[in-house]
C-alpha cells in the first residue's frame, strides 16, 4: 500500500462508499489503495472489504477525533452521511464539518463530498406547494447536504451531484406489489415527471473516475445520473425483466403520499414532489454522458434490474 495513493472511503460498508471501495480492489493496477472507514470493523461487510483486499480502521462521523486519525496518510477522502439513520438534517451538517475538518487536519489532497441541490433556491419562501420541515427545509436530506458544502470550503474538494437510488426498490421496499387483486401496482406524487436516477454501486465507480482524473475534478461540480425515466417507464421496465405481469402506477398528489404515514413520508413525498416539480432543472444538474465518461460500465435501468432480478423479486412479492 505504501507505492499506492490512499483513499479513506466513509460510508464503506454502504451503497455509495461500498461501491468506491469495491471499484479501488478490482483496479490493482490503478495506482489507489482503498481504506474502508467503518464505526463497527467487526461487521460482516466490513469482514468482507478486509477479506478483498481493503485496509479496515474503525472511526465516527460523530468523533472529529477518530475520524482525524482515520484519515491520517490518506491521499483523499470520500465523504458521504445517511440522512435515513436518524433523519436529522442538523446531525448530518454536524457530521459533514467533521469530515471536512479532519481532512483539513490530515492534509488530504482531494476531497469528494456527496451532496444534493438545496430545493429552498428552486422555491419563493411563502410558496404553499410544499410544506416547510424540521423548522426550515423543503427536503431536509437535499438542503443541509448543500447548506453542508460550505463546511468543504478552502479544501481541494470536488462536489458530487448523486441521484435517485433505483437500489431502493429492494431496499427500503418502494417496488411494486401485489394488491388485493392480485395486480403489481405502486404509488408516487410523481405525475409524468421523468426523475433522475443511478444504481448505487455506479456512484461508487464515478467517484473512483473522479480521484483518477485528480485536478481536473478539484473545485468542481459533477452531476450524475444513469437514466431519466418516468414512473411509468421504470414500470414497464419492471414488467419486461421481472415478468410477473403489469405494474399499474397510482399516480398521486404529494400532499397524498405525505398522508401515508410510515417513517419519512413527508420527507420522501417532498422528495419526490421536488423531482415533479422541478424535473427540469434537477435533470439539468446530472448528465449521463459525464457518469459514463467516468465511469464506463455505467447501468441502465433495465441493466439494473437484471442484475438485481432476485432481490427485486423478493421485494415485489413475486
Amino acid at each position: 500500500m505504501a507505492d499506492k495513493k490512499i483513499i479513506a472511503v466513509l460510508g464503506s460498508t454502504g451503497s455509495q462508499g461500498g461501491g468506491l471501495v469495491r471499484a479501488i480492489l478490482a483496479d490493482p493496477a490503478g495506482g489507489f489503495a482503498a481504506r474502508a472507514v467503518t464505526r463497527d470493523v467487526s461487521k460482516d461487510k466490513a469482514k468482507a472489504l478486509k477479506s478483498a483486499g481493503a485496509e479496515v480502521v474503525k472511526a465516527d462521523l460523530d468523533d472529529v477525533e477518530s475520524l482525524k486519525k482515520a484519515f491520517a496518510g490518506a491521499h483523499g477522502v470520500y465523504a458521504v452521511t445517511n440522512f435515513w439513520e436518524h433523519f436529522s438534517r442538523e446531525k448530518e451538517k454536524v457530521q459533514a464539518k467533521n469530515v471536512a475538518d479532519a481532512a483539513k487536519a490530515a492534509g488530504v489532497k482531494h476531497v469528494i463530498w456527496s451532496t444534493l441541490e438545496d430545493i429552498r433556491k428552486f422555491m419563493k419562501p411563502d410558496d404553499k406547494r410544499m410544506p416547510i420541515l424540521q423548522q426550515k427545509y423543503r427536503v431536509p436530506h437535499f438542503d443541509a447536504k448543500a447548506e453542508a458544502n460550505a463546511s468543504f470550503s478552502g479544501l481541494p474538494t470536488t462536489f458530487l451531484v448523486t441521484s435517485f437510488y433505483w437500489d431502493n426498490l429492494y431496499m427500503f421496499g418502494l417496488a411494486p406489489k401485489k394488491g388485493e387483486d392480485g395486480k403489481l401496482a405502486w404509488t408516487f406524487p410523481m405525475g409524468t415527471a421523468k426523475m433522475a436516477g443511478i444504481a448505487a454501486e455506479d456512484i461508487g465507480k464515478v467517484a473512483y473516475g473522479i480521484f483518477k482524473g485528480g485536478k481536473e475534478y478539484i473545485g468542481k461540480t459533477v452531476g450524475v445520473m444513469g437514466e431519466a425515466l418516468t414512473i411509468e417507464q421504470m414500470g414497464q421496465t419492471l414488467a419486461k425483466v421481472i415478468g410477473a405481469g403489469p405494474v399499474k402506477y397510482n399516480a398521486v398528489e404529494a400532499d397524498v403520499y405525505r398522508s401515508f404515514g410510515f417513517p419519512g413520508a413527508d420527507e420522501m413525498g417532498n422528495m419526490f414532489q421536488a423531482y415533479r416539480d422541478f424535473a427540469k432543472e434537477m435533470l439539468a444538474n446530472r448528465s449521463v454522458d459525464t457518469a459514463r465518461k467516468l465511469n464506463p460500465s455505467l447501468q441502465s435501468f433495465e441493466q439494473f434490474v437484471t442484475k438485481q432480478k432476485a432481490a427485486i423479486k423478493t421485494a415485489m412479492g413475486v
